[in-house]
């Protein structure tokens, strides 16, 4: 696909980011003024933040709400391998020719002012959205929650927060309570909200907040609770009005329970649209989310590796997801498998962090460099933190030469487990590669 009109046109948006940022909505509210304000244009909002399992919860509840027949606008971010994949009107990617004319709107009617390149995306997507009728809109915070750019929404259907953890520290400081802080500034008086599971310090913070503006969050294993069956095959939600027996989410790993349970929450909280319990089922059978554990099976990579391995793709990159990775992994038989983990990151990640919980599950860790313009770290750096991590690291030079060396030394009876994982520009890296474009 042809995406470089809207490519010019994002090169150009990023040139207007301040040298100083202001900390406030103020810069956004002046365009969206200008656009005649489409974020009061558009159908009922569930705006969703959160560290982990953000992208998830909203794909889920998504296909939930698909499933009710409802004709649903997605915002999410960052994108993997076009940025026109955060922009999702009624259903679909927004088209090419659609995006470069938004684009364009936009940047005509900014007319050069200072604006954050998420701002103006988000004014873009805001302005796709008003112009085409939906039933429910999704928003995915971008970074925090309280100063993001879509927290103009002042009324919203239902707000959810999924587990926070330390991540992005250098915007939303370096505690767990100043992290949950900016999370908890999507909660809104009036708004029913719905709180995934929280470390002490975060659900603190969040109850402070929900106190103040008068609303009473429903909170996980309080007023709702998800958690696999006994047989491990299926998994029970209940709240305070029903108890549903559910097949497990499409998406991989048990940490995907949870976040469909703050989606199946969220659905039936909210009352902008009916989703009835049959809805509820049939779209935890199709959901899709790239770079989610997910598995790659019949692309060019997969053919560089031995009959019978397995090869998966993540995109995780804190150490909570690194927890969530060990949880996968851990279901792998360590005498029949041997288990190899390529890793790329960048460099404001916390590597040591990530690789700690692997320790004992993984065997081998392959460092790649990530090609991107964010400061990606070296493949030895990452290799020495795998080493010091209790886990064997190497480095190769590029994803194809690590799935070569795995080939090169998997024992014949021993078919390979790999997991390339670390970082979303990896992951989009080696979508791009195998041609597997999320749709």
């Amino acid at each position: 696909m042809d995406t470089t009109a809207s490519d010019k046109v994002l090169a150009r948006l990023k040139k207007l980011h301040p040298v100083e940022i202001d900390l406030s909505l103020d810069r956004l509210y002046r365009l969206l003024e200008k656009l005649d304000n489409p974020h009061l244009k558009l159908p009922p909002v569930i705006h969703v933040a959160g560290t982990n399992g953000k992208g998830s919860t909203v794909a889920t509840l998504r296909a939930i709400a698909e499933a009710a027949g409802h004709r649903v606008h997605v915002y999410t971010s960052p994108h993997l391998v076009r940025f026109a994949e955060r922009i999702r009107v009624a259903g679909q990617i927004i088209a090419e020719d659609e995006f470069t004319a938004i684009l364009e709107e936009c940047e005509r009617v900014n007319a050069g002012d200072d604006i954050t390149f998420f701002e103006v995306t988000t004014a873009a997507a805001f302005l796709a959205f008003a112009r085409t009728p939906a039933d429910l809109c999704i928003l995915e915070v971008g970074l925090g929650g309280r100063l993001d750019a879509t927290n103009v929404i002042d009324k919203p259907a239902a707000v959810g927060i999924t587990p926070v953890s330390i991540d992005h520290e250098q915007f939303l400081g370096s505690t767990l309570e100043e992290i949950a802080f900016e999370k908890a500034g999507i909660l809104k008086a009036g708004c029913p909200a719905v709180v995934g599971p929280q470390m002490g310090e975060a659900m603190g913070v969040i109850r402070s907040r929900a106190s103040k503006l008068g609303v009473s969050p429903a909170v996980f294993d309080e007023d709702w609770y998800a958690a696999l069956n006994p047989d491990s095959t299926s998994f029970r939600y209940q709240d305070r009005l029903t108890e549903l027996d559910l097949p497990l989410p499409s998406l991989t790993g048990e940490h995907q329970v949870t976040n469909a349970g703050i989606a199946i929450a969220l659905a039936r909280m909210q009352t902008a649209v009916s989703i009835p319990d049959a809805a509820i089922r049939a779209g935890l059978g199709w959901v899709r989310w790239p770079a989610r554990l997910q598995e790659l099976t019949g692309t060019p990579l997969n053919k560089l590796l031995p009959e019978g391995a397995n090869l998966y793709l993540d995109g995780g990159h804190n150490p909570a997801a690194g927890h969530v990775v060990r949880s996968f992994l851990s279901e792998v038989d360590p005498v029949e498998r041997s288990v190899t983990l390529i890793l790329g990151m960048l460099n404001r990640k916390d590597a040591k962090g990530y690789l700690k919980p692997l320790s004992g599950v993984v065997n081998r860790v392959i460092a790649v460099p990530i090609d991107c313009d964010e400061d990606p770290a070296e493949p030895g750096f990452l290799a020495a933190a795998a080493t010091d991590a209790g886990i064997n690291g190497v480095i190769a030079k590029d994803v194809a030469s690590a799935l070569r060396m795995v080939a090169e030394k998997a024992h014949p009876e021993r078919p390979p487990f790999v997991l390339i994982a670390g970082s979303l520009y990896l992951a989009g890296n080696v979508l791009r590669e195998t041609g597997l474009y999320p749709n």
